[in-house]
């Protein structure tokens, strides 16, 4: 089971079940968010467990953004479309075990 949660311990979550696709993200909007690119892993919608408030951040006409609104932890990823949610790596409560698979949106990464 991935546990993890936002810097102040405000927003906590709880995974259990295969996390997909770790990837990270160089759009303009995770590097906007995150400060530099994002890594993330899918969990299944339903496989997933959030305590705490979260925030939501409709960052495009197709996906919002889920951050704590205390801390500002960037927590969350959610395709209006799909059935699973992207999990901030960076949130998780330890190791993971879990390694990059790909890197995404390469063409738009900074400097």
């Amino acid at each position: 089971m991935l546990k993890g949660s936002c810097l102040c311990g405000g927003a906590r979550f709880e995974a259990d079940g295969a996390a997909r696709d770790p990837a990270a993200c160089h759009c303009s909007q995770c590097r906007k968010q995150s400060g530099h690119y994002w890594a993330a892993v899918q969990i299944d919608d339903d496989k997933l467990r959030v305590e705490g408030e979260v925030k939501w951040y409709q960052s495009s006409p197709a996906a919002r953004r889920g951050f704590c609104p205390t801390c500002g932890a960037f927590l969350f990823w959610k395709s209006d479309a799909d059935p699973d949610t992207g999990v901030s790596l960076g949130a998780m409560d330890g190791p993971t075990g879990l390694t990059l698979a790909r890197h995404i949106f390469t063409a738009d990464k900074g400097d």
